[in-house]
């Protein structure tokens, strides 16, 4: 089953990049245009049994804005560009993950890589994340798609995520390891779409 979905994973990750390539020129303009820097941003994320790898994003924040804190807050965190909030809202940020599918640092269905600042903090048992590929998206992101209003919510951000957020998620992320099969990879994607969908009409 997991070469299957790996297979699905090499194929979806090129097909991706080959038919998206016109968009991702599109972005790349946008983000040079509203915010002159690098298109692309690269941060170390914790990915299968603990080990490191860089994790692709389009740029949406301002340079430099990690310095500030790893969590954004809320639609308008300041540190947000113009293009970047548009980018964010209809998850055009998180394409470039596509590369790292391909290569083999992730898969498109599984945990969401956190940063190791996070993952310190883990049980052993919340650690049994690591021991699948990370993914662009799992039922934890469905269901925390808004998370960033929750956290603009909350009197402390970083504690809520990691006392609330965290453990919430990770449970979440057991019942796809817990069943990974071709039916369940395909139902999260198809869920990913229509929430993204969903999300993006109500605003």
């Amino acid at each position: 089953m997991k070469t299957l979905i790996r297979l699905c994973d090499i194929l979806a990750g090129l097909t991706g990049l080959i038919l998206l390539s016109p968009l991702f020129l599109i972005v790349a303009l946008w983000i040079i245009i509203d915010d002159f820097g690098p298109v692309f941003y690269r941060q170390q994320r914790v990915g299968r049994e603990g080990k490191d790898f860089y994790l692709l994003k389009f740029r949406s924040m301002r340079i430099g804005a990690e310095k500030m804190g790893q969590i954004t807050v809320g639609e308008r965190d300041p540190r947000i560009t113009r293009a970047g909030y548009y980018i964010r809202r209809f998850k055009l940020d998180e394409l470039p993950q596509l590369w790292n599918v391909f290569i083999g640092d992730m898969s498109l269905v599984g945990p969401r890589p956190e940063v190791r600042k996070y993952v310190d903090l883990y049980t052993p048992e919340q650690r049994r994340v690591l021991s699948v590929r990370p993914g662009i998206t799992d039922y934890a992101s469905i269901e925390y798609i808004d998370e960033n209003r929750l956290l603009a919510q909350s009197p402390d951000p970083d504690k809520t995520y990691i006392e609330e957020i965290i453990p919430a998620k990770i449970a979440l992320n057991m019942r796809y390891i817990n069943h990974q099969t071709l039916g369940e990879y395909f139902k999260i994607i198809f869920l990913t779409f229509y929430n993204i969908i969903t999300s993006v009409c109500k605003h």
